[in-house]
């Protein structure tokens, strides 16, 4: 059995896309959903969805991943703070609004859509003492057409992200190189629209 913290401090769409995502696959797997804010919706969602869940602050996080052993901790929304020392007890993962190494930090949607780019997107990377400077592990594009607005670019990230962050996921606790085909194949995709197909993100 793999053991995977999904570790976030907001919202919890990303956290009910995995557990979906991998009771479809009847994968042997325990899900361990962590958080740092009280109240929070991800608290809300490990509730509904009946999985473990551990409220965390920031104080007891090195201490509590030492003690337990997790295959991989994803992050999802967490705004905590990963010290080198919490960094080195496991494997992290992280998921970004954008296409790395473009867009870095916070706003990363809004900034790519001020800035006029043409194609945005989703990355999924390992974690390291870098701000969303480690290793890419899985990409996807998202094509923004000139009559987008704002609000479309937005909610087509977020909805690539709840497809793109399960598959790599998958793919680390598979121990296997990250496969488009797998992406495309779940949701319906021959993966030949080059990013612009609502089966794949919710493009039009």
């Amino acid at each position: 059995m793999k053991k995977l913290a999904i570790m976030g401090s907001n919202s919890g769409d990303i956290l009910e896309s995995i557990v979906e995502y991998f009771q479809g696959k009847h994968f042997d797997i325990e899900i361990t959903c962590l958080y740092d804010t009280l109240g929070a919706d991800i608290a809300h969602r490990a509730a509904a969805l009946q999985i473990k869940s551990r409220y965390l602050p920031q104080e007891q996080i090195a201490e509590y991943l030492g003690a337990n052993s997790f295959d991989l901790i994803a992050l999802t929304d967490f705004k905590g703070n990963l010290t080198e020392e919490i960094i080195e007890l496991g494997k992290f993962v992280n998921i970004h609004p954008s296409l790395l190494p473009a867009f870095k930090g916070d706003d990363a949607i809004q900034r790519a859509f001020l800035a006029g780019v043409k194609v945005t997107g989703a990355t999924v990377h390992w974690i390291t003492n870098e701000a969303d400077g480690g290793k890419v592990i899985a990409q996807y594009p998202i094509l923004i057409n000139n009559t987008d607005h704002y609000d479309d670019v937005n909610e087509h990230v977020l909805e690539l992200e709840n497809i793109l962050y399960p598959a790599a996921i998958s793919s680390i606790l598979e121990d296997r190189v990250f496969d488009f085909g797998d992406l495309f194949q779940n949701h319906g995709c021959s993966g030949s629209c080059g990013g612009g197909c609502s089966g794949c993100h919710g493009g039009e």
